[in-house]
């Protein structure tokens, strides 16, 4: 068997990890990850593939606003790593939480955009598409999808799986909801990928 890269092993895991948003909000009526969601889905992937995780944070101070910095690290054995920050403000008086819930409720959206960064998961959503189901569809159909990601690294991931010799669109219509438009644009973007 061939030995994989670091940067081989990432990308697998990157790949393959699928962290559905399990987590629903009722009074806006949309399904969510947090980034719990997302520490379950990766832990075996990560363990299957040799690497190591570590997510931390610190306060930090920015013209006088106090904001928390999440770290998310992955590594290997011979110390080759990938580390990718995301920050989020401190709203030190916010309606109904005290000092403590505040620090902490950004502590764990910065810590979760860290691993949206690191694991190139895209939590955007399209103009064109809702995160609530369509009438007649079943909640359940959407609520671990997020549509076929038209730019940025994560459509760059997908590219370049469809280019390997086993990339498949089944695979990604199992990561993501891929509609016929969407495959249309998929062709286009492997023919522009061939020419490069």
């Amino acid at each position: 068997m061939e030995t994989l890269t670091f940067r081989q092993r990432l990308s697998k895991v990157q790949l393959e990890l699928k962290a559905p948003k399990s987590q629903y909000n009722s009074f806006g009526k949309y399904y969510y990850r947090n980034q719990e969601d997302i520490l379950e889905a990766a832990k075996p992937i990560l363990d299957k593939y040799g690497l190591s995780l570590v997510v931390s944070d610190e306060i930090i101070e920015v013209s006088g606003t106090f904001m928390v910095r999440a770290k998310a690290i992955v590594w290997d054995d011979e110390g080759t790593k990938a580390e990718v920050y995301a920050s989020a403000g401190i709203e030190m008086s916010k309606k109904g939480m005290d000092i403590s819930q505040s620090f902490g409720s950004s502590s764990s959206y910065a810590r979760k955009y860290a691993l949206n960064g690191l694991f190139l998961i895209d939590d955007t959503k399209d103009a064109d598409f809702s995160n609530r189901p369509s009438k007649g569809v079943s909640d359940h159909q959407f609520k671990d999808k997020d549509r076929l990601p038209r730019t940025g690294a994560a459509l760059d991931k997908v590219i370049a799986y469809l280019q390997t010799e086993n990339g498949s669109l089944d695979t990604v219509k199992s990561k993501y909801i891929v509609k016929e438009d969407d495959e249309k644009f998929l062709k286009q973007q492997l023919v522009i990928a061939k020419k490069k």
